[in-house]
């Protein structure tokens, strides 16, 4: 039987500061396709005055921001990394993350959960939130914010 560990993630108090010091998100898998979450999460964050930067293998600019193949590629200081991608390839991504050594906040989507991913995040100075959506915990502490 396997065993269960918890979760590596921010709490709340974390969370506010966290949407209280991002300015620029790396959304790591932002669909050009309306009816995707990653669609409609980016559009959410847009609307309420972040700066999406999309990263997606195809198109040019996805919600009229250019897109960028790759975390690696984006040219200036990222905040967070918003990340709609499977669990196993979290660790890829917190290795990208380290590698840039300015992204502050590790953020993994509903159901996405890598806790050796998230300890390297963590141990690399970032916040960590997993299985928790941006869009639902900013209109949930929108008040707080």
């Amino acid at each position: 039987m396997e065993c269960e560990f918890p979760t590596i993630n921010s709490n709340k108090q974390e969370i506010i500061e966290i949407f209280n010091i991002t300015k620029t998100i790396a959304v790591l898998g932002l669909s050009p396709d309306e009816s995707k979450p990653s669609h409609r999460v980016a559009k959410y964050l847009k609307e309420h005055g972040f700066k999406i930067v999309p990263i997606y293998p195809k198109e040019e600019t996805i919600l009229g921001e250019k897109v960028y193949r790759s975390l690696l590629d984006i040219p200036f200081a990222v905040d967070m990394v918003d990340i709609f991608r499977k669990p196993k390839e979290l660790d890829n991504v917190a290795d990208m993350c380290i590698q840039r050594g300015d992204v502050k906040v590790f953020w993994a989507q509903k159901e996405i959960v890598n806790n050796e991913a998230a300890a390297r995040a963590k141990a690399a100075g970032m916040m960590v939130v997993q299985n928790m959506c941006t869009m639902v915990e900013h209109r949930n502490l929108e008040e707080e914010l």
